[in-house]
């Protein structure tokens, strides 16, 4: 079997879609996001009936990146019940604000839930500056321990603005990234252009741990941005990702396989066995 795994989606509990408005007034990056009604909530059943259009077989679903630490841990909640009711089909990243002192506790608690990482973690939706590695550094030492990846939300510097975008730049992400080099962290969205920074050799040695997802591309950059970066960093280090709801699913896969520009070893790797790796994921009864 030719395994597909959308390594970023993001879902939400029923309660959230239908009252919107409510979580927009509990969380400032929501109401930026959300509290226009086209910006579309997804959950776990629209995943599903998503993933069987496209001929998906593991999304790794994220909830949203919260300020306040109980709307991550109730998040956490839903996504740890929908992938226990996905038969193998849901793996999840639990959310964390990652400055909290409570945030190692509820990352090892989301572990122990079946977590398979944490993530989406965003600076300007959650008050930290990843410049400032030191905050975070319990909740490293928890990922470190049991193995597991940071997914991160990183933005380009350049560029047209859009909702969501923020600042978070890889010039201070790279911070973050010498700071605890060891740790295997997803840069989402193409790092925000990190990976055409790895032509510096001072940059390419800190990054080895990075790994690219390609989250919203179509929004972000032009098709060749699959052939690019397998080249500059290589075809292990780049994940195949819609960013669900975002984009469709289906059209997106249809194109990367047409426009990517990637040979088919590559293309297997990016497309599953990559996330199977980094998120130590099991496909067709075997682990990465």
């Amino acid at each position: 079997m030719n395994w597909v795994v959308d390594a970023h989606v993001h879902i939400f509990p029923p309660e959230i879609v239908r009252d919107r408005q409510a979580f927009c007034d509990r969380d400032p990056w929501f109401h930026h996001l959300y509290r226009n009604e086209r910006a579309r909530l997804a959950t776990a059943e629209d995943l599903l009936t998503s993933m069987e259009e496209a001929g998906v077989h593991v999304s790794i679903a994220a909830g949203f990146p919260w300020a306040d630490p109980g709307l991550c841990a109730y998040h956490n909640d839903y996504l740890a019940d929908a992938a226990a009711r996905s038969g193998g089909r849901i793996a999840w990243l639990a959310t964390v604000v990652p400055h909290d002192r409570h945030a190692p506790g509820e990352a090892l608690r989301s572990f122990r839930l079946g977590a398979c990482g944490i993530g989406e973690l965003n600076a300007d939706a959650q008050g930290f500056s990843w410049d400032e590695p030191e905050a975070l550094a319990g909740l490293v030492e928890v990922c470190l321990v049991e193995h597991r990846a940071i997914m991160a939300h990183v933005s380009e510097p350049l560029g047209h603005d859009y909702a969501g975008k923020g600042t978070a730049w890889p010039q201070r992400f790279i911070r973050f990234v010498e700071r605890f080099p060891e740790l295997t962290v997803v840069a989402a969205h193409w790092g925000g252009g990190l990976p055409f920074y790895e032509l510096m050799p001072e940059v390419a040695r800190v990054t080895a741990n990075v790994v690219y997802d390609s989250a919203a591309s179509t929004y972000l950059y032009r098709f060749r941005v699959f052939r690019l970066v397998a080249d500059l960093v290589g075809a292990d280090r780049v994940l195949f990702a819609s960013d669900f709801p975002v984009l469709k699913q289906k059209r997106f896969l249809e194109r990367v396989r047409v426009e990517g520009g990637l040979h088919e070893a590559e293309l297997t790797n990016i497309l599953a066995h990559n996330a199977a790796r980094v998120y130590g994921l099991s496909l067709g009864g075997k682990r990465a």
